[in-house]
């Protein structure tokens, strides 16, 4: 069973927007599409740019380093929908978000 960590607050992360978390030590990108979150790796898988430094549009993030796009719900690249980043499950709770480790 995961553990939930509170990482932010829902008012911290506006919608179209994303933000690095950590979760237990680990980097997570946190993003907020149209008020749902969503938490992936916020490693690329093509040469490790930072995911939640990427430019958000509707559900797909950019990797800033070399444009990479995953869609954020699922974690898949669009280029190439076998390759994942992992995803993590996010729970609110009122204003608190948790994202599971």
């Amino acid at each position: 069973m995961a553990t939930f960590v509170r990482v932010a607050k829902t008012s911290d992360v506006q919608p179209g927007e994303g933000r690095v978390v950590v979760v237990q030590g680990h980097p997570v990108a946190l993003f907020n599409v149209k008020g749902r979150f969503y938490a992936v790796s916020n490693v690329c898988l093509h040469r490790g740019g930072p995911i939640g430094e990427g430019m958000l549009d509707d559900a797909v993030v950019t990797c800033p380093n070399h444009g990479w796009e995953y869609d954020v719900r699922t974690g898949a690249n669009l280029a190439n929908p076998t390759a994942r980043l992992r995803t993590f499950e996010v729970r609110i709770d009122g204003e608190d978000v948790f994202v599971g480790a």
